[in-house]
């Protein structure tokens, strides 16, 4: 396919994205006032659950073709993505105050996550290997099938939790009237539809385009594609956070994070186990000081503009970092 139709393409995807994003919002946000249910809860489950369908076309179209490593690379950049570059552009937009539920069970529960991947994959590796002279595609551990069923356990009890909590937790009645059920939900599919599509042409053309000039496959996956398929949640949270819906932001990323770990990598490693090459190690261990540095910003139940530029200025360094390694 010739360059500019893939540049063409990639806008379209784009323009897909956005419209769908800010449907996908109102609906959601609507059902939430409907049903008397946070709206932060709402960010944590359906709006994640979309947000997050191209990485799980991706890395299960990943997984059934043995690319297991784009799997896991796109996982891995699409949550410090989601972390540095949507929370720090929403908070330059808008501060955004963090609810202190977030702050106590679901960040400390991505953490907790990302520590258990990285002892999964890094347990011994670090111990008798040539952490400068080993070349950065070596394979040094594995995701198991039984470690990745027990990811998908955990996925399954979580969302069970949330339903159970948004249960007994029911918000007062919202002043702002409420769209029709019938009609929320149509806006729903038809958001989610144009925020799938639109992130399979994002993701397929930026990867010809990221081809074209030569990038490696793991390179591709940590940055080219896990940007292109965390583009559903960098421009719902930005709609969501301009709406003044902040609980449906933050709800977002942090629910496509702990998707991401759990229903993804959990499906990709049960359909074909994961090898990890060093590189990937080495950016386990940067997501998870970059998670801890994300949740002690919001230990002040808001992360400030100050922070938000110092965390899209991260992300710039980490994905340079990347580049240059």
């Amino acid at each position: 396919m010739p360059l500019f139709l893939n540049i063409i393409l990639l806008l379209v995807g784009f323009a897909a994205l956005i419209k769908g994003a800010d449907w996908f919002v109102d609906g959601s946000s609507s059902l939430a006032r409907t049903f008397r249910v946070p709206g932060v809860v709402i960010g944590l489950t359906i709006v994640a659950m979309g947000t997050s369908a191209p990485e799980l076309a991706v890395s299960t179209s990943a997984a059934i073709t043995g690319s297991n490593e784009i799997a896991l690379s796109n996982v891995v950049g699409s949550n410090m993505f989601n972390l540095l570059a949507v929370l720090g552009i929403c908070a330059l937009i808008r501060p955004i105050p963090i609810d202190k539920v977030i702050l106590k069970r679901d960040f400390p529960l991505s953490i907790i996550v990302s520590i258990a991947i990285f002892l999964a994959v890094g347990f011994g590796v670090f111990t008798g290997l040539d952490l400068f002279n080993t070349p950065m595609s070596e394979n040094v551990g594995m995701l198991t099938r039984p470690f990745c069923i027990g990811l998908m356990v955990v996925f399954v009890g979580y969302i069970t939790m949330l339903v159970l909590k948004a249960r007994k937790n029911k918000t007062e009645p919202d002043e702002k009237e409420p769209l029709p059920i019938w009609k929320a939900l149509l806006f729903i599919a038809v958001g989610l539809a144009c925020i799938v599509l639109g992130g399979n042409l994002v993701v397929n053309n930026a990867k010809d385009i990221a081809a074209f000039f030569g990038m490696s496959e793991t390179l591709i996956g940590l940055t080219v594609v896990a940007l292109g398929t965390s583009l559903p949640e960098l421009v719902t949270s930005i709609v969501a956070s301009r709406k003044g819906e902040n609980g449906l932001a933050v709800g977002n990323v942090v629910g496509s994070n702990l998707f991401n770990l759990l229903l993804i990598l959990g499906v990709s490693g049960t359909i074909h186990p994961i090898a990890v090459n060093y590189a990937s190690v080495i950016d386990l261990g940067i997501l998870i000081v970059i998670s801890i540095i994300t949740m002690v910003f919001s230990m002040t139940r808001k992360i400030s503009r100050i922070e938000g530029a110092v965390m899209v200025l991260m992300y710039a360094a980490t994905m340079t970092f990347a580049v240059i390694r």
